[in-house]
Order: C-alpha cells, then structure tokens, then sequence
C-alpha cells in the first residue's frame, strides 16, 4: 500500500453554483517534494490540512474532521474505463491518490501511518457536490457518483507530519465494528434505514454524521 501522489490545489476564480465565493480549490495537482500535513482547527476556520492548499468554501469543507480526503487509483481507473476518459490524479479533487489500499472498504476510526510520522483517522465519506460535478463536466454525475457508492474517504490528523509521492501507507489500527466509508455513504445517501448502524463507530464519526445518525434513531 502506498501513496502514488500528494494533491494539492490552488484557489481559481470560477462561476460555479455551489462556489459562493467565486473561487474554488478542486482542481488538485500532484506536487513535488515533500508536503507538511497537519490538523487545521474547527470547520468554518480550518482550511484543508495539507500546507499550501486551498480551501474556499469552509462552511461546507476543510476543518479537523475533513482535513485529508483520499481516493484509489484502482476507483480512479474504473472511472476512466466508464467515462472513456483519462483521470489524473487529483482528477476527484483528492489531496491523496492510493494505490493497493481498500479506501471505501475502511473502517471508520482505522488509522493509517503516511510515511515516517504521519497519522490519519477515516471519519467519514466524501459526499458529491454541484462544484464536483461542474468541474468534472459529467451530464448527471452526482447521481453517477452516488451509485457507484465508492466516494473515498475524509481523514483527521492524529500526528503531524511530512508526506511525499511513493510512501508507504501502513494501517496501525482497525476498529471493532463494521462501519465502512462505504457504508456509511450508503446511510447518508441512498438508504438512511442504515444510519442507526454508523452509530457503532461512536466519536470517531465525523460530527455531522453522528449527529445526522443520533437524530434519525431519536
């Protein structure tokens, strides 16, 4: 399991609907070198956690609990295979692009070492959005997206660290349930009877998700 390549993304002007700023940091592009990660502080402060990269829309992205968002490869080659179009990495607006790491299949909690000092935890899934989809330029794709139910996973910062193409990703811990990103995605989209479940990842839910959780089973 590695990282192929570490995304990061500048602010660019664009008219986009759900861009309320004018501006937005989707378009991710592998960098050189190494890059600095580190927790940015509470949503609607925080920006992402990858230094130098832009976030700029913080009501609805960036923060702690959605400071890394990571995305397969393998996820990525399907797609290019079913749109007959190549994807770049970062093509999803990911900061981290795996390779032989089941990112839909982790589990809420799992923690993974990045290189020498980094150490994530999966919160939660991405959910798609109309900038998503405009910047991608599919007819219909949110729909597209939600279907295929691997929408990668959001990560939090436990230890800070330094990270750059070609390390190595190591899963220090697994936690005892079976709450996927996957699964998790499914409850807050297409089948809600499955919220009640995402409760067994307890705190290590991202916030939001626990809260949409706790509500539905009240």
């Amino acid at each position: 399991m590695k990282l192929l390549t570490v995304n990061v993304g500048r602010a660019e002007a664009v008219d986009y609907a759900d861009a309320p700023s004018g501006t937005t940091g989707i378009n991710k592009q592998p960098v050189d070198g190494p890059v600095r990660v580190v927790a940015p502080g509470p949503k609607g402060v925080g920006a992402g956690g990858l230094v130098g990269d832009s976030v700029c829309n913080k009501r609805h992205h960036g923060g702690d609990d959605q400071a890394v968002y990571a995305f397969a490869r393998e996820d990525l080659d399907g797609w290019e295979r079913e749109l007959g179009r190549t994807l770049a990495n970062g093509s999803f607006g990911e900061n981290l692009t795996t390779l032989g790491l089941d990112v839909n299949g982790a589990l809420i909690g799992e923690r993974w070492r990045v290189g020498a000092d980094l150490v994530l935890e999966v919160t939660s899934s991405r959910i798609p959005c109309r900038t998503f989809a405009q910047a991608l330029g599919e007819k219909g794709w949110v729909k597209r997206f939600t279907r295929q139910a691997a929408p990668g996973a959001y990560l939090r910062v436990i230890e800070p660290g330094e990270i750059r193409a070609g390390d190595t990703i190591e899963i220090l811990h697994r936690p005892d349930h079976d709450v996927t990103v996957g699964l998790q995605f499914r409850a807050a989209t297409t089948e809600r009877e499955l919220l009640a479940r995402t409760l067994a990842a307890g705190e290590a839910l991202h916030p939001e998700a626990l809260e949409a959780a706790r509500k539905y089973v009240s």
